[in-house]
């Protein structure tokens, strides 16, 4: 039995129809440029053997910070150094070590006399340099994808929060609080005034 023509000619048309439509549709998934990035896991906090070694030759508390900047200092540049050159997981690494090495700094000063003028100065010295390092952290998070933003975000938090740890400690023995007042020594005082005569 002989399909007609017109026929043969209405289901080769509807053929080159759905293949011209799987085509764009195929052309069009590759050419979707809106991949769902999934945000960088947190960096690890472990400070190396060998910064540890370095931190360990101190010979006294103020030695012993100075290296610790000094460490720290030095991964924050790489980190720096990474995210220019768009190697933003080796650069969370770095990230990583820079914030152990700070945490390792805030236990060793928590674990001195906090009330000695001496302790106070590391504190401060402390202090000046994580102002200057939380700047530049927020410019590394701006040079960076979206998936590395939060956790460099998370870093610069942890740089803040530090900093605030070492003003609190600075400023916590250096600075007089008022006491609270009694409320009944102002409820006197009110009495004694309203029984008082009234000057001319």
């Amino acid at each position: 039995m002989k399909v007609p023509q017109r026929r043969q000619q209405r289901i080769g048309a509807s053929f080159f129809a759905v293949a011209l439509i799987l085509a764009f549709a195929a052309a069009g998934q590759a050419q979707d440029p809106r991949e769902v990035q999934m945000p960088a896991p947190p960096p690890l906090r472990v400070m190396p053997r060998f910064d540890r070694d370095q931190i360990n030759t101190g010979k006294d508390a103020k030695d012993r910070l100075r290296i610790t900047i000094e460490l720290a200092d030095a991964h924050l540049l790489r980190a720096e150094e990474l995210a220019n050159q768009n190697k933003h997981e080796a650069g969370l690494i770095e990230l990583g070590l820079y914030m152990a090495l700070i945490d390792d700094a805030m236990r060793y000063l928590g674990g001195m006399k906090s009330d000695s003028n001496r302790v106070r100065d590391l504190y401060k010295r402390l202090e000046l340099n994580l102002r200057a390092q939380w700047f530049r952290l927020a410019a590394i998070r701006r040079v960076s994808p979206a998936e590395y933003a939060g956790q460099i975000k998370a870093a610069e938090e942890f740089a803040r929060s530090a900093r605030t740890d070492a003003l609190d400690s600075f400023y916590g023995h250096t600075v007089l609080r008022e006491a609270a007042k009694d409320p009944s020594e102002d409820k006197r005082a009110k009495d004694s005034t309203a029984g008082a005569p009234k000057r001319p």
